[in-house]
């Protein structure tokens, strides 16, 4: 027969202490395993339909707003592509007519070249003629450097009327040819790269007013 010693019941009397401890705890967790806290089923009293409910409602509010996003998106490229389009409409405008004012007032150099040139064709002195030669080179030199930068003329003589390119001075009745001809080129027109930056002042024919009469 074996002999129990103070220290023995003292560690007896720690275990039941411990195991009384812990049985509450497990009754607790035993009652939340069964059937769960009551208050907190009451609180979550909603079925479950309520809660796949939201879910689709924050889906669809995402969708939404992806959609306004790609949307938002679409029309910040489009606007990218337009402006970047743009500039380089812009930048080849600057390339090609940045020299219009430059070539404009160059255009009046060359009508005093051409003045003079008939003026001199006119004399048959040996000096004269000599002034005609440098001049016509002088005249052709500057012809070569219109044509280097797209610098065109526009001589209509004999073309119809084109009230995009030609600046009607007058109109006078020619029965020999069509209406609205040009007839006559008071000064010659330019453009630039197809732009005009001088329109040609001519003289237009018009229909003789006798036809008309006899018509009536």
């Amino acid at each position: 027969m074996s002999k129990t010693t103070p220290d023995d019941g003292a560690e007896a009397d720690q275990d039941n202490e411990i195991q009384s401890q812990d049985q509450p705890e497990l009754a607790e967790t035993e009652e939340l395993v069964d059937g769960g806290d009551p208050q907190t089923s009451e609180k979550s009293g909603s079925p479950e339909g309520l809660d796949l409910e939201q879910v689709l409602e924050k889906l669809a509010a995402a969708e939404l707003a992806a959609e306004h996003a790609k949307d938002d998106l679409l029309r910040v490229q489009a606007e990218m592509q337009n402006l970047r389009r743009r500039t380089e409409q812009d930048i080849e405008k600057a390339h090609k007519y940045g020299q219009e004012k430059f070539s404009i007032e160059l255009l009046s150099v060359m009508d005093n070249l051409e003045r003079a040139l008939t003026a001199a064709s006119e004399h048959e002195d040996d000096s004269v003629k000599a002034i005609y030669d440098g001049v016509d080179l002088t005249l052709k030199s500057f012809i070569d450097c219109f044509s280097k930068f797209n610098i065109e003329t526009l001589d209509p003589l004999g073309e119809p009327f084109d009230p995009q390119t030609h600046q009607a001075m007058s109109m006078q009745e020619n029965p020999e040819v069509e209406p609205n001809t040009v007839i006559a080129v008071m000064q010659k027109g330019y453009t630039l790269h197809g732009r005009v930056i001088r329109p040609a002042m001519v003289m237009v024919a018009k229909e003789p007013s006798l036809k008309v009469n006899e018509e009536e």
